[in-house]
């Protein structure tokens, strides 16, 4: 009996020398499981009439300063722009003020480069709130931004709302030569 006491708690002290070390080692790793990325986006009215435009954030958390990337790219422009009208969600409560928003010449970063801002392009910013709480951003750019192979974007530096979701963001586009808005794409921005 004694032998058997014995060997049952020197069997009792291995499995612990081997199963504790394993819990505190591998514990941290659970902390970033809900840090992967799915690479799916979910868009509503997934139809032909939508069309999904690309962006870029660097900072997803919620209440986190952040900086969103718009994305007007070659393939996403026909003619010259003369205006941009950006339709903002309802539920996307963060202040928007004209000192915190831009437009620019950009380089779309991948895997080897950042994405950044080369050259501001000189506009008028009016932020509009409507009777039903609607926001719109009207950009006014002082030359038409021509449709050749540069990439173009709106900077917003803001602070993410409080509430995580999805927000999803139209735009709508003035081109040379005509007198009303023409609906370009929508781009859905993902807070967690």
């Amino acid at each position: 009996m004694f032998k058997i006491a014995k060997k049952f708690t020197f069997n009792l002290k291995i499995l612990r020398f081997f199963l504790i070390p394993t819990i505190l080692v591998s514990t941290p790793f659970f902390n970033y499981i809900q840090e992967a990325k799915a690479g799916l986006e979910f868009q509503w009215n997934q139809n032909s009439s939508f069309r999904k435009l690309k962006w870029f954030q660097k900072e997803n958390k919620r209440k986190y300063r952040n900086t969103i990337y718009f994305f007007f790219r070659p393939s996403d422009r026909k003619t010259d722009i003369l205006k941009i009208n950006l339709a903002i969600p309802k539920t996307f409560k963060s202040t928007l003020n004209n000192e915190k928003i831009s437009f620019c010449k950009v380089r779309i970063g991948g895997f080897e480069s950042r994405t950044k801002c080369l050259e501001d392009i000189p506009a008028d910013f009016e932020i509009k709130t409507d009777e039903s709480g609607l926001r719109s951003l009207d950009i006014y750019p002082y030359s038409p931004i021509p449709s050749n192979k540069d990439s173009y974007a709106i900077v917003f530096k803001i602070f993410n709302p409080k509430r995580s979701g999805l927000y999803q963001f139209h735009s709508f586009v003035q081109p040379k030569g005509k007198s009303f808005s023409s609906y370009l794409g929508s781009w859905t921005i993902v807070i967690d």
